[in-house]
């Protein structure tokens, strides 16, 4: 049955295959770009999203399958949710990830709201997931090519969100993305994933922060976990957990970043052996499973996206804040970062990682 899909171009290769798959389907496909920040100031980074170049290779992409497509200026609210949040979390001593909360704040909410008021019966986008209807329940599921799984990143997707859209390349693989987009005649086949942080023209994270928040910039002590001092710091933007280079300190024996307290402007350091950690609490929880009984299930969590997990034991303390149980141990659990939790392939939910971490 032919439906009304509103697809999210970001000029990329991934959903310019969207939207011409599901134009071949028979579907009334309508593409939407978003413009998230002065498209001048990135146009020459390459592999930016969102981007002025991104915006055009999109509009190329939809003239080519004879789709209308609209460009939405999102850029006020991209500031305040998502540039803002990045800079404020590093000021409190956090590593940000700001794509979970672009999808969170931007894309699945108010992009997501716009497609509903264009009469869209679904937003499809170009991400590596599944989203599998079991029982009448919509659930999100790993992308079935594990080195292009996103579902890390879509941990803050709602249930009421996931039934409105959909992820037409779960089950494939990049190199057979690249393959229908020769079919499909695009000229984007070639075209470079995009990187992280793409609203940081030269890919550096600390020019932004410090501009906006000065404060980082201060300097302060570098403590030992033992308890004494070890010189001084170059202001809190310059660390993050589990950091070993660029530390400027002589020391007998090799020494990381072992957490980062912002309200004394302290960064601790110390041996390896102690970024290795059993037990941590997430919050701003975003359970997408309330189907599920979690005593007795084999639990993986995900503490960055790069990584395939580790068995864990969840205990909730409120509705948003669960208290995570590693069975053996992780290291560089990291305030900031997503800890997303897994039974199987089936996104279960995550939060965010506070300090509160042993």
């Amino acid at each position: 049955m032919s439906k009304t899909i509103v697809v999210a171009m970001s000029g990329g290769v991934d959903s310019s295959v969207v939207a011409a798959m599901m134009h071949e389907q028979g579907h009334r496909v309508i593409g939407i770009t978003l413009q998230l920040y002065d498209h001048g100031a990135v146009l020459q980074k390459k592999g930016a999203c969102c981007a002025g170049q991104d915006i055009y290779d999109a509009k190329m992409v939809a003239d080519r399958i004879g789709i209308p497509h609209y460009v939405l200026n999102y850029e006020n609210l991209f500031r305040q949710k998502v540039i803002d949040d990045f800079v404020d979390s590093y000021a409190r001593g956090e590593t940000p990830l700001p794509c979970v909360r672009c999808n969170q704040s931007v894309k699945f909410k108010d992009l997501l709201k716009f497609a509903k008021e264009l009469g869209g019966d679904a937003l499809a986008t170009g991400h590596y997931v599944q989203k599998i209807i079991n029982h009448n329940i919509s659930e999100l599921h790993r992308g079935l090519d594990p080195y292009k799984d996103q579902s890390y990143f879509l941990f803050s997707t709602t249930n009421e969100q996931l039934n409105f859209l959909e992820f037409p390349l779960g089950k494939y693989s990049k190199e057979e993305t690249r393959k229908l987009a020769l079919k499909y005649g695009l000229e984007v086949a070639d075209k470079p994933d995009s990187q992280d942080i793409c609203f940081v023209p030269g890919g550096d994270y600390r020019e932004i922060v410090t501009r906006m928040r000065p404060s980082t910039q201060k300097p302060g002590k570098f403590v030992h976990i033992g308890g004494f001092e070890l010189g001084e710091h170059k202001g809190i933007i310059n660390y993050t957990v589990g950091q070993r280079r660029g530390l400027g300190i002589s020391y007998g024996e090799p020494i990381y970043v072992i957490k980062i307290d912002p309200e004394t402007n302290t960064v601790y350091i110390g041996p390896e052996s102690a970024l290795f950690k059993t037990k941590f609490i997430i919050k701003e929880v975003n359970w997408l499973a309330g189907d599920v009984n979690t005593e007795g299930i084999d639990i993986v969590a995900k503490v960055r996206s790069t990584t395939p997990g580790i068995q864990a034991k969840i205990n909730f303390i409120t509705n948003d804040k669960i208290e995570v149980n590693i069975l053996g141990t992780e290291r560089a659990i990291t305030p900031g970062q997503a800890c997303v939790l897994y039974d199987n392939t089936r996104v279960l939910g995550g939060g965010w990682i506070t300090r509160d971490i042993q």
